[in-house]
Parts: C-alpha cells; structure tokens; sequence
C-alpha cells in the first residue's frame, strides 16, 4: 500500500467538503487559511463528472 502523507490527506477533505456543499467560507476557517483564494483554488479538486453533477442539479431545478 502507497504511504499517504497527510497533506494528501488536507486536499481530500477539502474538496470532499467543498463538493458536498459546505459553506466555502466555513471551509476556509476549519482549514485555518487567511485567504480564501487558497482554499478554492489550491485545495479544493474538481473533476468533468463533478461539474456535470452540478450542471444537471441546477438545470433540471
């Protein structure tokens, strides 16, 4: 089994969080960033299938 290193660990919830619908300024503070720029564009990950999801929830509302 590959060694996971924790920051590995820090991008996975925080995109995880991100793509359940947290509150992004709650994200920022329980990931202790100053800027929110950080927290949405270094540590939260989207993929085609994530957006696709999201493109068709608010489409079909």
């Amino acid at each position: 089994m590959p060694m996971i290193k924790a920051h590995v660990c820090q991008h996975t919830f925080c995109s995880n969080m991100a793509k359940s619908g947290m509150n992004s300024k709650t994200l920022q503070k329980i990931m202790w960033h100053s800027d929110i720029g950080v927290t949405l564009n270094t540590y939260t990950h989207l993929d085609f299938d994530d957006i696709q999801k999201e493109m068709k929830e608010v489409c079909s509302g």
